[in-house]
């Protein structure tokens, strides 16, 4: 008989062992499927994948926060603090991987025009939308919006979850509808402190719906190649917003790539807390 593998950090107070654990073995063999699939393949799974592990896992952690008014504040907040210094005046502002839209439906007190774009409508059929608000139903890969449009994109833990095929198509398909001079602001989980999804209890590596962690080094370079003209990288923590070089993540990065990995998921993780980033076309 095989027996249950070990935890490797300690799990929430209101989740038990055997919960996690099936949501880890859930969430793993979605996410494998999508890892072996075909672009066409892709965009059947990514429409229906989070009802799929939802219906599953009725206690998933965004199911229950949803819940929680408080807690769907606090988020928003802090959301706020990172895309407020790059909003422009009376601009138009475009979130990918919105969710609920509820920092969206914030956002169009900030902005002319808010936009969300989601593989799903997670809003609900009883919630009022804001009148300049307007989700968007992808398949992941196609836009119905002119090019040139977007003052300031937006996405918060959207870019670990795309294929590693897929992540150079999301960059050019944000790059296409920013206007000149607009900006992509975005956070990721840091790799090197990883993994961040339900992973992180049972594995050193990322085998759930976090498909690719990144680096700041590797999300330059990147973006860089794919043309955006000038690449900022930020240490977000505690709402504050502060800039640092991209060397000098890199060299962190460098030096963590030694460290035990307890270290890197311990103190080390308050050096690089997430990847933020600013992306100029």
């Amino acid at each position: 008989m095989q027996s249950n593998p070990r935890l490797m950090m300690p799990i929430p107070a209101n989740r038990t062992y055997e919960s996690v654990l099936h949501h880890f073995t859930v969430e793993r063999a979605i996410a494998d499927r999508l890892k072996a699939a075909d672009r066409q393949a892709r965009k059947e799974i990514y429409e229906r994948m989070y009802d799929e592990l939802f219906a599953q896992v009725p206690d998933h952690p965004r199911l229950t926060r949803r819940a929680d008014a408080a807690a769907t504040e606090k988020m928003n907040q802090r959301k706020l603090a990172l895309a407020r210094p790059f909003l422009k005046p009376d601009g138009s502002f475009l979130e990918f991987g919105p969710g609920d839209c509820r920092f969206s439906f914030e956002m169009t007190r900030h902005a002319r025009q808010v936009y969300a774009i989601d593989i799903a409508d997670q809003i609900g059929p009883d919630v009022e939308r804001p009148k300049n608000f307007e989700l968007i139903v992808y398949n992941g890969y196609d836009v119905a919006l002119d090019e040139g449009s977007i003052d300031t994109a937006f996405s918060d833990q959207l870019i670990e979850h795309l294929h590693p095929e897929d992540t150079a198509d999301h960059f050019r398909l944000v790059h296409r509808l920013l206007k000149p001079g607009g900006v992509y602001t975005f956070r990721t989980p840091h790799r090197l402190t990883g993994p961040h999804d339900v992973s992180r209890y049972f594995s050193k590596d990322a085998e759930c719906f976090h498909l690719k962690e990144w680096t700041y080094g590797e999300l330059a370079t990147q973006l860089r190649d794919i043309g955006y003209r000038r690449v900022e990288s930020y240490w977000f923590g505690r709402s504050r917003l502060i800039n640092v070089p991209t060397a000098v993540f890199r060299t962190v990065e460098a030096i963590m790539r030694f460290a035990p990995l307890a270290w890197r998921r311990g103190r080390l993780r308050y050096f690089t807390p997430g990847i933020s980033i600013a992306a100029y076309k």
